[in-house]
């Protein structure tokens, strides 16, 4: 098994090439680690000591990668622009397409020290008016992103605003013909052609133009260490363009139960029962300040939040053919047989105004 994570480890850095690329950009040191985080998910994360420096080094996981979510110096470019915004983001270094280095693009950025929250409450924030706070936060920061003036920033060829909700949802369609190519011989989902047919009939004609983040949640932000609880940056930006900032929102409210649910499940397998504990907001809570921090009104609540909902399964779906294909060894994959039917009942609720 140690074998086996070095072989790895070698095909994600060349230790001594990238010893001499940041001895260029940044002088040169007697102390150089490399560690690989193990909590990644679709980019590798390697934390890099380099000096008195903790820095971070972002990259595709290795072999061929054609989605978008794997675009690192996307990710670069959209940090970059954000360091002198109300959008806290970590500090950027240098980024580079030179495959000679360590075999595909990267970039560089400083290592921040905080907390992020993926399946409980951390004990430091555990009190009604931290509770509180942590929804403020959230919300005040997601209005940040969207306030962005995208095009001041350098961002205005990033994405393509026009048609944006409806190419969304036809792509995730689209992913689930993929899947259910295969997946549909183990069992039918009824609820999602339903599903599509409704999302498809009910696409919002106008929409804001901001920057979106693509993937807005608890686990894809990071708290200060200390109480009380303030976001010290926006993480994971593999997806983040131009479009319709309701999607965001939409996204975020689906990772956020409220005490009239019938589930407090989230995502494609957590479980988020402590955001019902005294002081956390509600969902209407969530929503009216958002309005305030950004002057818009999220009409087409059901669509929006049933979209987020629809995007949930899809990946789940996506999951479980790969299991039943056997290309992939995960213990979260089988349970997508019973979650992705959830994922759409819970979007069907969602549309009939239940949730």
């Amino acid at each position: 098994m140690a074998e086996e994570r070095t072989n790895y480890f070698d095909r994600l850095v060349d230790l001594d090439a990238l010893e001499a690329f940041l001895t260029a950009h940044l002088g040169s040191t007697d102390v150089f680690e490399v560690d690989r985080h193990s909590g990644g998910h679709s980019n590798e994360t390697l934390f890099v000591t380099w000096g008195d420096q903790d820095l971070v080094i972002r990259r595709p996981p290795p072999g061929e990668t054609a989605d978008t979510a794997h675009d690192v110096i996307r990710e670069y470019t959209v940090l970059e622009a954000l360091q002198d915004t109300e959008v806290p983001v970590p500090t950027t270094v240098v980024a580079t397409e030179d495959h000679d280095i360590i075999g595909s693009d990267f970039y560089v950025m400083e290592q921040l020290d905080g907390i992020v929250i993926r399946d409980s409450e951390p004990e430091q924030f555990g009190t009604p008016s931290d509770r509180t706070q942590m929804g403020t936060e959230m919300i005040d920061t997601l209005g940040a992103i969207h306030n962005v003036d995208y095009e001041a920033v350098g961002l205005e060829e990033f994405g393509h605003p026009d048609g944006f909700t409806q190419r969304q949802v036809d792509r995730w369609e689209q992913q689930y013909e993929w899947a259910l190519e295969v997946t549909a011989d183990a069992r039918e989902i009824p609820e999602i052609h339903e599903l599509t047919e409704w999302l498809q009939a009910n696409v919002p004609s106008d929409h804001p133009h901001t920057l979106v983040h693509g993937d807005y949640k608890l686990d894809n932000v990071m708290f200060g260490s200390d109480a009380p609880p303030e976001i010290a940056a926006v993480l994971d930006w593999e997806m983040s363009t131009i479009g319709d900032p309701f999607t965001d929102l939409g996204w975020l409210l689906s990772y956020w139960p409220d005490e009239d649910d019938d589930t407090t499940k989230v995502g494609t397998a957590g479980d988020a029962e402590y955001l019902l504990r005294d002081g956390y907001h509600a969902r209407s809570e969530l929503v009216e300040r958002y309005e305030q921090a950004t002057g818009y009104t999220f009409e087409n609540d059901r669509f929006y939040r049933a979209l987020a909902y629809y995007k949930l399964g899809g990946i789940g779906e996506m999951f479980f053919r790969r299991h039943l294909e056997g290309n992939a060894d995960n213990d979260h994959y089988p349970i997508m047989e019973e979650r992705v039917p959830e994922l759409a009942r819970q979007a069907l609720r969602i549309i009939d105004g239940a949730n």
